[in-house]
């Protein structure tokens, strides 16, 4: 892995190490500070552009365009919330999709499949272990967003979301987020309701660099990407692990977030 990651910088081949373990504790710390951490540069930007440039046809001839309009919680209805409540507001997401099957060989694909990251990701997020899916199309997968195309707001099913960014725009697709707006016991939905005005005083902006890993904790910290502009796409890979093995999507998922089943 030492010709696609800096290694020597991010010792994440050394488990158990006192480099790996100091690596870790940052990690953690700023994960219980900021809500996400990052790793600048850990795959080699020469080596993230190249996997963008190696999928661009296939975002052009094979890729599945998703577009929705939405809420934040991606429900119609909210218990307790009236349907014109501000909260509810609804706004679009657009994207291009490609799936883990149409990108054999690639080194994302490389990097999801390695032992020591998945041991690096679950010892940063306080897991036992953590698991790669079976699933053969959302194992990982691959985005691009062009012109006027941006994720929304939104809060993730998941805990944790991983991922790194192969290429970024000329403008635009900045990572947007608010941390811990809300917590399992309490939806906040004026907090929500005043991220979405434009007037959370907690509201962060990150533009991460080509080949920069991020973990995110975004079950209760709604985010969005900015809309890019320009003809350069932001292209970012999306690795999904799990607590247990052999976890596969149900082919009414699948159609769902990918248009076809495996």
């Amino acid at each position: 892995m030492h010709d696609i990651l800096d290694l020597e910088r991010y010792p994440l081949d050394r488990p158990g190490s006192a480099e790996w373990q100091a690596l870790v504790d940052r990690c953690r710390k700023e994960l219980a500070e900021d809500g996400m951490f990052s790793l600048d540069g850990l795959m080699k930007a020469e080596v993230a552009q190249g996997a963008a440039d190696a999928l661009k046809p296939k975002f052009e001839t094979e890729s599945f365009r998703h577009e929705r309009e939405h809420n934040i919680y991606f429900k119609d209805e909210i218990d307790g919330l009236a349907p014109e409540h501000p909260a509810l507001q609804r706004f679009k997401t657009s994207n291009l999709t490609l799936c883990a099957d149409q990108f054999a060989g690639s080194p994302v694909l490389q990097l999801y499949e390695w032992p020591p990251f998945v041991e690096f990701l679950a010892a940063t997020m306080g897991k036992e272990q953590l698991y790669i899916m079976q699933d053969p199309l959302a194992r990982v997968n691959v985005m691009s967003y062009g012109e006027e195309q941006a994720l929304n707001w939104h809060f993730d099913r998941s805990e944790f979301t991983t991922t790194m960014l192969l290429q970024a725009p000329d403008q635009g697709g900045e990572f947007i987020y608010s941390p811990e707006l809300r917590s399992d016991d309490d939806p906040n939905y004026d907090g929500v309701e005043r991220l979405l005005n434009g007037e959370d005083p907690n509201m962060r902006s990150v533009t991460l660099s080509p080949g920069t890993l991020n973990i995110f904790r975004g079950k209760n910290s709604p985010h969005r990407v900015g809309t890019v502009k320009g003809e350069k796409h932001r292209v970012i890979a999306v690795f999904s692990f799990y607590d247990r093995p052999g976890v596969m999507f149900s082919a009414e998922e699948q159609i769902g977030f990918y248009g076809r089943a495996a």
